[in-house]
């Protein structure tokens, strides 16, 4: 391997080559060919650490490629044979994100071991489950041990405590052996606080701030070869790793003023690995404009994406089941809500937004756009931790209300998402946690969330803090809890929804308008027509019969009565127990 580097304003950048105990230094030269690059004359064999000293700074930074960082991101880089691993799934074909389900985890909390190969041990349960598509947490090398991925600064180097790239690669083929597609999240919208040492090198950065950090620079100075880095890196995850799919973090803090938006080339380029590589690699964005641009193909003027996150429906089933009406749930859980996000995607769709105070959204083409583009989720890791105390929505509602949730969930148009534990309702709370190795911004990072708590809304007097390593050892799934009780219960009704949804084609249809929805606010019930099935959901504390036309045939229950009711008249109904949900098939 023949390092190189990429650094147009500086005059000057040497190499810091270590192996063993010998260390030296070596100039690098300046690339002929590509302008603004270095490069090294000499190749490194693997397990050799370099890095680099720019200009007159006498402090080795590792490689902005780096592939392994084997002493987190302050160290040297290791040169890695990217060869080495002997795949195993040269009969892997993908799987398409259309009638999948997506299981959503995080490596370091997903088991006691903290490790990709120790989740490797619990794929099989995955399987069981029904899960088409397991997307892991951001995996990039972040500053201290545990973090939930988001505060990444070496975006080509594999989290060294989860054990590094040849890691990733065992779990993908572990993956892929047992029929499961593997999306990876990853984060080109900021970096991390502590390891970012890309300014040093060239112009990656710009004038201006995100939500998160400073902008990345997509379209100034040297937005090319920024750009190109971003490109890099996601044909790296798909094709030397065998990733499946990116979710791609916050796309709204993506400021690109380019004639083509970095998503769209995005799109462009991974389409065609795609079509080389024989196998769908789905790019499925997070973005808080409910804009269907995202998701519009290119030749109508869109981006060009396969999928998006859809918090419109979280919001409205959050809502519904719990009674939060603060902060952002202030428009969301009604009824007429729940009807709106459940045939028309968005909620907020050119509708005034109280909580942004304006109009927001644009308005889904439901004739044309398949729901399946829409992730949808009762929890996810934002909706969790981003909580004060990083409670689950079992612990919000009954039990009864989340069996309600989880049947509107997994019988909608959309692509449904779990998140891990959510399937046995898990006892573990997931809050936000931070190891950061320095004092001053580990205060600085707890300050922070207390203030931006405190401006939404949520208590914070019941907030973790995120430098406790309480925060992470807490946060761990506990595998014995699904094994009986209450637990086991719920486990089995995710299983058997989830089994319906893939036997029944009406169940899982994406056409958004052959989906109609009836109900009662009054007595608090809501009948969602999915072909020949009617989701009767009983909200009320008390039980009742809702009227359901032509019922013929319960097929599953949430409740401990769910029975076929038919009235003096010849009404037909189905009553319910409270707080329960049943699937009928009509005649």
């Amino acid at each position: 391997m023949r390092p190189a580097v990429w650094a147009p304003d500086s005059q000057r950048v040497r190499a810091v080559i270590a192996t063993g105990e010998d260390q030296r230094q070596t100039e690098l030269a300046r690339d002929a060919f590509r302008s603004g690059w270095w490069q090294l004359d000499e190749d490194l064999p693997p397990g050799t650490r370099y890095g680099y000293l720019v200009d007159d700074d006498e402090t080795a930074v590792p490689d902005p490629r780096s592939r392994r960082l084997p002493d987190g991101v302050h160290g040297l880089t290791e040169v890695y044979n990217t060869q080495a691993h002997q795949w195993q799934d040269s009969g892997w074909q993908g799987r398409k994100l259309a009638g999948g389900v997506i299981y959503e985890l995080h490596v370091g909390t997903f088991t006691r071991g903290a490790t990709l190969d120790s989740a490797i041990e619990r794929l099989d349960h995955l399987v069981e489950l029904g899960i088409s598509h397991v997307e892991l947490l951001p995996l990039n090398a972040v500053n201290g041990t545990w973090n939930w991925g988001y505060d990444g600064v070496a975006w080509y180097a594999v989290h060294e405590p989860y054990g590094g790239p040849d890691a990733l690669k065992r779990f993908v083929d572990a993956c892929h052996a047992r029929g499961l597609a593997v999306v990876l999240d990853v984060v080109y919208n900021h970096l991390g606080p502590s390891g970012n040492y890309l300014p040093k090198f060239g112009p990656y950065l710009k004038t201006g701030r995100n939500t998160w950090g400073d902008l990345v620079n997509l379209d100034g100075p040297g937005s090319d070869e920024v750009r190109r880095y971003i490109l890099d890196n996601a044909l790296m995850w798909l094709g030397e790793f065998h990733i499946d799919g990116l979710r791609l973090d916050a796309v709204h803090a993506l400021v690109d003023s380019s004639e083509t938006h970095l998503l769209q080339q995005l799109a462009t380029e991974v389409g065609r690995l795609s079509a080389k590589a024989g196998r769908p690699l789905p790019l499925i964005a997070e973005s808080d404009l409910n804009d269907p641009k995202l998701i519009t193909p290119q030749a109508e003027g869109g981006y060009g994406l396969d999928a998006q996150w859809d918090d419109d429906v979280h919001h409205v089933l959050h809502a519904m089941l719990s009674g939060e009406r603060h902060g952002y749930y202030s428009d969301f859980g009604s009824l007429p809500s729940l009807a709106k996000v459940l045939t028309r995607a968005f909620f907020h769709d050119g509708t005034y937004s109280s909580f942004r105070g304006r109009t927001h959204g644009k308005p889904v083409d439901r004739e044309r756009t398949p729901g399946w583009r829409f992730v949808a989720f009762l929890q996810d890791h934002d909706q969790v931790g981003n909580r004060a105390a990083g409670n689950r929505l079992s612990e919000l509602v009954s039990p009864g209300l989340l069996g309600v949730g989880a049947t509107l969930l997994l019988t909608s148009p959309f692509t449904p998402m779990l998140w891990m534990g959510e399937e046995w309702a898990a006892r573990t709370r997931w809050p936000f946690f931070t190891s950061h190795p320095q004092a001053d911004l580990g205060k600085a990072v707890s300050e922070g969330r207390v203030a931006e708590f405190a401006d939404h809304g949520w208590d914070t007097a019941a907030m973790v803090d995120p430098q406790d390593p309480a925060a992470y050892h807490d946060s761990v799934l506990d595998w014995s809890e699904p094994e009986g009780g209450e637990h086991a219960r719920v486990l089995r009704l995710y299983r058997d929804l989830i089994r319906l949804r893939a036997s029944n084609p009406s169940l899982a249809d994406p056409r958004l308008g052959e989906v109609s929805v009836d109900f009662d606010e009054d007595r608090n019930w809501v009948v969602v027509h999915r072909g020949e099935f009617r989701v009767v959901a009983n909200l009320a504390g008390r039980p009742q019969t809702v009227e359901v036309p032509g019922a013929g045939e319960i097929v599953f229950a949430t409740g401990s009565t769910a029975e076929l009711d038919e009235s003096p008249g010849g009404t037909s109904g189905v009553r319910l127990s409270a707080e329960s949900a049943a699937i009928v098939r009509v005649a």
